[in-house]
């Protein structure tokens, strides 16, 4: 299958759910007539060519799907009757030209789920992620995973909850796991855990689109836009982030020219209109971050002692151990590379990121900046065999060699 088909068939996905949970209900087998439409999809197109409606072909094809695997069921003809008397014809199907991801969005975000199930859902049935790279998002085992999805979308089919946007009061209580869920998804995208590809434009390309949907829906929430000027300031450097074979480029060797500069001022404009309004969240520090890079002219003008003073705020809001190591490379690009060192060492003893690759790939870069290359060779080579990123893999093994 070529990557332009497997790129519309991974747009489409989540659309398609929504559009058959909405008609039909039941979240869990939905998902797997969901599946086999697309696997339908991939076999037959390459062959017969994409559709004219290729949303209304999966829609239709996962809609008979469906009712198949009800009938298999030992409700069978209490649900069958359900089915019948909801069923649409495919004529009227292809008619449909609604976008129920958000709603598909919310849903996964049900109250009856844990934070982290709402989480986890989402970003298998909206992000299209698999169930392994949940599972890393998550530095969990990929079986634990696959358990934790089964559960939530036996919750959500127990809830008997209706396909439609929570109500007004409800809204606000879901928002964190959306946004959390959002910013996960962009995140994987920008730089993805596994695979050959540094980025997976799809998803943070969705996860800025779903966030914009979010902003309309909640324009009034500093968090909300703190959250889309983030990704928008973030996703401007992509551009610059890999060289002409692919290769990783760090961000003080970037070729600045080459960021996006109408994603820059949209995302200081929005990060502009909601840091006066009082006392800034997460996604909004986070955002400012970003900011103050963007807008150094150079990777040596860039404002540390802002950037420190930044993530100082934001590790009193967040105990996140990735917050704290980004906070320590800007203590060390700010006060030297020992005193970085030193807060990167005392993270070694958080189980959260002591097997991830980033904490030896930052050490090797400090030990790097203080001088000690046998060691800061040693780290580089400890950060490449933890991760299965290949550009990630690649340009630790490259910095590794660089210094013998």
């Amino acid at each position: 299958m070529d990557p332009a088909t497997e790129d519309l068939l991974r747009a489409l996905a989540p659309q398609v759910l929504g559009a058959v949970v909405r008609r039909y209900g039941h979240f869990d087998t939905a998902e797997d007539a969901v599946q086999e439409a697309l696997i339908a999809a991939a076999t037959r197109w390459p062959d017969n060519g994409v559709p004219d409606n290729p949303r209304a072909w999966l829609v239709t094809v996962a809609s008979r799907r469906l009712t198949d695997l009800l009938r298999g069921e030992q409700a069978r003809r209490r649900r069958e009757d359900t089915v019948a008397a909801q069923w649409v014809p495919p004529a009227d199907v292809s008619t449909v030209d609604s976008d129920d991801t958000l709603i598909l969005l919310f849903l996964c975000c049900h109250p009856a789920l844990s934070p982290a199930s709402q989480i986890a859902l989402t970003l298998r049935a909206v992000g299209g992620l698999t169930t392994a790279e949940v599972a890393r998002a998550f530095l969990v085992p990929e079986a634990t995973m696959t358990r934790r999805i089964t559960r939530a979308k036996q919750r959500i089919k127990e809830s008997g909850l209706p396909f439609s946007l929570p109500p007004a009061d409800q809204r606000a209580s879901r928002q964190s796991a959306v946004l959390h869920v959002l910013y996960l998804i962009f995140n994987e995208g920008y730089a993805s855990t596994a695979g050959q590809n540094l980025h997976r434009v799809e998803l943070s390309t969705e996860a800025i689109r779903l966030t914009r949907v979010v902003h309309r829906l909640l324009p009034d929430d500093p968090e909300v836009a703190g959250l889309l000027a983030l990704m928008l300031l973030t996703d401007a450097r992509r551009p610059a982030r890999t060289g002409t074979g692919g290769e990783l480029v760090p961000m003080a060797e970037q070729d600045r020219r080459l960021w996006t500069v109408e994603s820059i001022e949209e995302g200081v404009a929005l990060l502009s209109g909601v840091l006066p309004r009082g006392e800034p969240g997460p996604y909004q520090i986070q955002a400012a971050i970003a900011a103050v890079h963007d807008e150094a002219p150079s990777a040596d003008e860039t404002d540390w002692p802002q950037i420190v003073a930044l993530y100082e705020l934001l590790m009193r809001l967040s105990d996140n151990p990735m917050v704290a190591l980004n906070h320590a490379v800007a203590v060390a690009m700010l006060r030297g590379a020992g005193a970085g060192l030193t807060l990167v060492d005392a993270l070694a003893a958080d189980e959260r990121v002591a097997a991830d690759h980033r904490l030896p790939a930052v050490r090797a870069h400090l030990l790097e900046m203080s001088g000690d290359r046998a060691a800061a060779r040693e780290a580089y080579l400890a950060a490449a065999a933890r991760t299965v990123s290949r550009p990630q893999q690649r340009y630790l093994h490259a910095r590794a060699a660089r210094l013998g």
